[in-house]
């Protein structure tokens, strides 16, 4: 997992630059499908489409260059899409039954679609405001789903598939509540990009705060299939500050997801001795 984050975030766009040049940095979404042809097909698909990738590219305009927080462009969203899908595998490997299943007779592959298109829109609100972003998610992504599915699926079971991508989108929200395993998932894989300085919680760039050294202590985070069964979630630390992270953030996301009992969340720090991260730090 961390090789894969390393490697993705590796490949980002420049931070600035006229349209023409964003769009010819294209980064393009790699989802490990296996056989799900339906996934690799959307996945295809949006690759191609530049309404998409515009998208992308003016969420994270205003995110990092207008508000100075954290990435939440086309590497963002392909982190989380990534993480998510490997959430669900690993529920279903150890019994969990997604919504999409249970309620609907419809397919795992079909619930591995809707964690990972609901991942890669979950954010496009923000290409209009950061406030109420959730909810201006929904009536963006909504048209380009109904193409995206239009092949893939009889009306009736797009529609279903459809519902529940908008029901993960709105559900990440804080203090969102989600009503299907799929959007538990999409709450808590939107926490994970967390490593390498990459935190969800908003502070100011070159700032020294808790924060900003937190961010900082976060070496890698690590989805691994628990003890007992479910998800191990690992955060590797250089700092004992980056247990800040784990307790604003991931603590949060977890709590009220529906899925508290199918993880186990452990932060560690591998170095015998703590990187130091500031000189000094005065309140």
């Amino acid at each position: 997992m961390t090789e894969r984050v390393e490697e993705i975030v590796a490949s980002g766009a420049p931070d600035a630059g006229s349209l023409e040049d964003r769009l010819e940095a294209r980064v393009r979404i790699r989802i490990p499908v296996r056989h799900n042809a339906r996934l690799a097909t959307a996945i295809e698909r949006l690759n191609e489409d530049d309404r998409v990738y515009a998208l992308w590219i003016a969420q994270n305009v205003n995110a990092v260059e207008r508000l100075g927080i954290s990435d939440h462009g086309p590497v963002h969203v392909q982190i989380v899409a990534n993480s998510a899908l490997r959430i669900l595998r690993l529920l279903i490997a150890s019994g969990v039954e997604p919504h999409l299943v249970a309620d609907y007779g419809l397919t795992e592959q079909d619930a591995e679609l809707v964690v990972v298109m609901a991942a890669l829109f979950h954010d496009v609100g923000m290409s209009i405001h950061r406030d109420g972003h959730e909810t201006f998610s929904l009536f963006i992504a909504q048209p380009i789903l109904e193409d995206l599915l239009a092949e893939a699926y009889e009306p009736a079971a797009a529609t279903i598939v459809r519902s529940e991508i908008l029901h993960a989108i709105i559900s990440h929200r804080s203090g969102g509540t989600p009503l299907t395993v799929e959007g538990g998932i999409l709450r808590i894989a939107d926490a994970l990009d967390m490593a390498q300085g990459r935190s969800r919680i908003p502070f100011d760039a070159g700032s020294t705060s808790i924060h900003s050294v937190s961010a900082a202590a976060i070496e890698a985070v690590r989805i691994e299939p628990g003890e007992t069964g479910g998800v191990r979630i690992r955060i590797e630390m250089s700092n004992s500050a980056g247990v800040f992270q784990v307790d604003e953030l991931l603590r949060k996301k977890l709590r009220g997801s529906g899925l508290e009992e199918h993880f186990e969340v452990e932060a560690v720090i591998e170095s015998e001795t703590e990187k130091r991260l500031v000189r000094r730090f005065n309140l």
